[in-house]
């Protein structure tokens, strides 16, 4: 055992073949799809926004088919691609007023 690693082990399987990948996405598309739908950005606050139950039949194929540090990457990218969009509108508001 690594000695950095913690005492409790993970059973997790990786994902090898192309139609997994595939699967994983196409889940991740159709949760993520049902969030931007009831206007949820961040992947576990749909339950606040409208209610227990929300994207639940979308959230559980996006965990059945991904592996969890898969859900754990796509979850934050969502967040972060979301402020990068933010902040190059707001780049290119200042780039406009500057040239005026």
């Amino acid at each position: 055992m690594w000695p950095f690693s913690s005492s409790k082990t993970e059973n997790t399987t990786a994902i090898y073949t192309r139609e997994d990948r595939t699967k994983c996405w196409e889940a991740r598309d159709q949760y993520f799809a049902c969030l931007d739908s009831i206007g949820v950005l961040k992947p576990g606050d749909e339950s606040k926004a409208a209610g227990k139950g929300a994207c639940s039949k979308e959230n559980k194929a996006y965990e059945q088919n991904c592996a969890k540090s898969w859900i754990e990457y796509f979850n934050q990218r969502r967040v972060i691609a979301e402020a990068q969009k933010d902040r190059l509108a707001q780049a290119n508001t200042q780039a406009a007023n500057a040239t005026r």
